[in-house]
């Protein structure tokens, strides 16, 4: 494994862990603040709808900057917006803090996905993709986890001082480990928008926003679907994140490698998978041991999705593909943002912490069926360019005759 791939982990992995950290401490944020669940809840879309807004406005301001140095900036502009989140007296500036801290989010993954990508051969680009993800999976495993210790044990804000811990050591990585390259000349931003005069690639981004936003509105309201449904105490909740962490690092690492072998294929599977585990997912939801294997395969099969549907938007770029790639990303947190706030919706309207579940199946259905369009759409793409066949005997008396 190239060691820039090891770096671009390392600071993944810090990014991940502010991402879903407050997953497990909605309570104590609720408490602290003294708003609903649901609001609590509300700090993931707001982190998520940063990267929406980050991911293509960074990305397309800096296509000129060395991608090291874009890198660099981008931590440092994670590590403020922790330590924002860290000081705030009030649920406004926490949700600033968080907001400020995701805008760095889509770039760095969008541009990470490029620099990985061209470290390896062409037909492992989906896997390398997926060894700098790992980053981010791992987050849940052992970052998420620990997060949610140091907030139970003492309060949330400890949980945000640990991750500016992990951007000080990830923005270390980057600076020792990425190699410093020149601007290539294609990279400008006429270059990357001409990617976006495609309807194949906003289909695409399409697919993966609507196709991924399934898991997140089941996966926000996990500790009060674990605590008052399934009936955990709220001292479990710390291995049933690590268990659901596992399986995130089990479903990308496996999703990266059958795309490199079938892109298309794994795409679909995973999707559909997602869907039903969904939907199961609001019956084992009652049961402790039918919860703990649920919560793991949900945390394989939303997970695995992520390389695929990345290389396949990058494909479909045809060209430069960093603006697109960051673009993706921006798709994959505007679903989130958009299904945790379904999700707190349901709630709020006395459904049940389980009605998440059934909410995320229908909409990963909806993206299911677009990409299904988006599929049927590029092959009759390749027939219509496909140059014409000689033409048969028959062919040929038919014309002359």
């Amino acid at each position: 494994m190239p060691l820039a791939l090891l770096a671009l982990a390392i600071s993944a992995f810090g990014i991940g862990t502010t991402e879903f950290v407050t997953n497990g401490l909605l309570p104590e944020v609720a408490a602290d603040f003294d708003v609903s669940i649901p609001t609590a809840g509300l700090l993931t879309s707001g982190y998520a709808l940063g990267v929406v807004v980050g991911a293509p406005v960074l990305t397309a301001a800096t296509t000129r900057v060395r991608r090291k140095h874009l890198l660099v900036g981008l931590m440092l502009l994670f590590i403020a917006g922790n330590l924002v989140a860290a000081v705030a007296p009030s649920y406004g500036l926490l949700m600033t803090g968080r907001v400020l801290s995701a805008l760095c989010h889509g770039a760095f993954f969008g541009v990470g996905s490029v620099v990985a990508a061209g470290l390896v051969a062409p037909d492992k680009k989906a896997g390398a993709i997926s060894l700098m993800f790992t980053g981010l999976t791992l987050a849940n495993v052992l970052g998420m986890p620990m997060g949610t210790v140091l907030g139970q044990h003492f309060g949330w804000r400890a949980a945000f001082w640990g991750v500016v811990v992990l951007g000080l050591i990830g923005l270390l990585g980057i600076m020792t480990l990425v190699p410093s390259e020149p601007v290539a000349e294609e990279s400008n931003l006429r270059a990357e928008l001409a990617a976006f005069r495609k309807p194949q690639v906003w289909l695409a981004l399409a697919v993966t926003a609507i196709g991924f936003s399934g898991l997140l509105a089941s996966f926000t309201y996990v500790t009060p679907m674990m605590t008052d449904v399934a009936g955990f105490s709220e001292s479990s909740i710390t291995w049933l994140l690590a268990l659901y962490g596992l399986g995130l690092v089990a479903g990308n690492y496996l999703g990266g490698k059958a795309a490199d072998r079938a892109l298309t294929a794994t795409i679909f599977t995973l999707l559909i998978a997602l869907a039903a585990v969904l939907l199961l997912f609001t019956a084992t939801a009652h049961n402790k041991v039918t919860a703990v294997i649920t919560l793991f395969v949900l945390g394989g099969v939303g997970f695995g999705t992520i390389p695929p549907l990345q290389t396949r938007v990058m494909q479909l770029a045809g060209g430069p593909a960093t603006l697109v790639s960051a673009a993706n990303i921006a798709a994959f947190n505007l679903g989130a943002a958009v299904g945790a706030w379904l999700g707190g919706v349901t709630i709020d309207a006395g459904l049940g912490y389980t009605s998440p579940n059934w909410v995320g199946a229908v909409i990963t259905t909806v993206g299911i069926l677009l990409a299904v369009v988006s599929v049927g759409m590029e092959r009759r793409g390749r027939q219509d360019t496909a140059p014409a066949s000689p033409a048969s005997p028959v062919t040929t008396s038919a014309s002359g005759g």
